[in-house]
């Protein structure tokens, strides 16, 4: 129970920076990608302080346990495989379109706005899609591009 409340805690915590900051609405997005119009640094900014806070809680959890913890590790170590490629691609290109990336996206439901809906209903038809393309993949016995 104390993990769950913890992980909600984040959750809102998370959102309602978001909306502090103004990276729910996809303007903000585009115009930090608009490098060559009327290019915003606000994301940066929000980055910035992302990565500050990330890395005080990896070396608080360094100290705390004398090495970092799984928690704070990726399963895979430092591989950088084909399916990371893939998905930080396909990331990428769904952030540039519809200006959001999954957590803002999930906070702008809120705001009953037609676009964030439209990006999280694709998004999970997205996941289910690679679950069912994974599934028939390790039923076939042929490799996988996600190590799992």
């Amino acid at each position: 129970m104390k993990a769950l409340l913890t992980a909600l805690a984040c959750g809102v915590l998370f959102g309602v920076g978001l909306c502090v900051s103004g990276m729910t609405d996809p303007r903000n997005i585009i115009a930090f990608l608009d490098v060559s119009g009327s290019w915003s640094p606000n994301l940066a900014g929000v980055m910035l302080g992302a990565i500050a806070v990330h890395f005080t809680w990896l070396r608080w959890l360094t100290r705390r346990d004398g090495a970092a913890s799984d928690a704070a590790l990726p399963a895979n170590g430092r591989q950088i495989d084909r399916a990371l490629l893939g998905g930080a691609i396909l990331f990428g290109i769904g952030w540039g379109v519809s200006g959001y990336c999954p957590g803002p996206a999930i906070v702008a439901l809120a705001s009953g706005a037609l676009g964030p809906l439209v990006f999280v209903i694709a998004m999970a038809a997205g996941m289910v899609l690679n679950e069912a393309v994974q599934w028939m993949i390790k039923r076939s016995g042929k490799p996988s591009l996600v190590v799992r």
